[in-house]
């Protein structure tokens, strides 16, 4: 009987160890993106796509991602700033320097970390700046903004389910 008894100890201390997996599953909301949609300037309800769009970090040189024919981007924001700078250069990499046109979009906001389980650890999200949300300004100021009007839609960044802003080109 003691024996049975130190056996059944013993299992139940080997298997009291374990621990259920902690593996994130991929569908669990994580940090989200900021979405930004393009829209014709001429009408407004029509969505517009979007040509070598190349976004730079600001102190970057290489693009974080060049987007084609799409209207509609991602852009990840920084999680351990209130603010994010990035260059949006339309037609990158053209090969007449001329049609290539940079423009310059710092978005400020502030940030929330959420904890999401153990197995995920937190995530941020954002809220746009109520005042200043963006600062859209020329890179190299003599060519104009390719970026004709820029509109928050959505102020808080929870998830990549909706769209946050509007740019019409």
């Amino acid at each position: 009987m003691k024996k049975i008894m130190l056996v059944l100890f013993l299992v139940a201390a080997v298997f009291s160890g374990c621990e259920k997996d902690d593996i994130c599953d991929e569908t669990t909301g994580t940090t989200p993106r900021l979405i930004i949609a393009f829209y014709d300037v001429t009408n407004p309800t029509l969505t517009k796509n979007v040509t070598n769009l190349a976004i730079i970090k600001n102190g970057d040189t290489t693009p974080y991602q060049v987007y084609n024919g799409v209207s509609k981007i991602k852009v990840p924001l920084d999680i351990a700033a209130n603010l994010s700078q990035y260059q949006f250069v339309l037609n990158y990499n053209n090969a007449n320097s001329a049609l290539i046109d940079p423009d310059n979009l710092q978005f400020n906001y502030t940030r929330a970390n959420i904890y999401v389980s153990r197995a995920c650890g937190y995530k941020t999200v954002f809220t746009l700046d109520a005042t200043t949300p963006f600062v859209h300004t020329d890179t190299t100021g003599d060519d104009g903004l390719w970026m004709r009007n820029i509109t928050v839609i959505q102020s808080d960044i929870l998830t990549e389910n909706e769209t946050h802003l509007n740019i019409s080109l």
